[in-house]
């Protein structure tokens, strides 16, 4: 069993940065796809980004195209995104999840083991 907890979230100005990773521990993530959801209060789970096992081959919401980056190093068990340009509109808790199988997908129900998310909230 994998246990994700992400960190690195807080407040920033719009127009800021920031950096967030997913630990993992129980077991290795290297043979997983990987993926970063976020929910803003009162909306529903969507997808933000994805990456294959070995990092080679990663997938973005039309959204966060170009401003955001995913990334992991498999050694550390660690999956991060990269958050820059930050908006508004980009509020919300950020979860790291584990995919069921070896596709890039942007369905919530294609992942499972997701962390306790953390709060991402950028100022205007």
């Amino acid at each position: 069993q994998v246990q994700l907890v992400e960190s690195g979230g807080g407040l920033v100005q719009a127009g800021g940065s920031l950096r967030l990773s997913c630990a993992a521990s129980g077991r290795t993530i290297a043979n997983y796809y990987m993926g970063w959801f976020r929910q803003a209060p009162g909306k529903e789970r969507e997808y933000v980004a994805a990456i294959s096992w070995s990092g080679a081959t990663t997938a973005y919401a039309d959204s966060v195209k170009g401003r955001f980056t995913i990334s992991r190093d498999n050694a550390k068990n660690t999956v991060y995104l990269q958050m820059n340009s930050l908006k508004p509109e980009d509020t919300a808790v950020y979860y790291c999840t584990k995919s069921r199988s070896l596709v890039l997908s942007r369905l919530a129900v294609s992942y499972d083991g997701w962390g306790q998310g953390t709060q991402v909230t950028v100022s205007s």
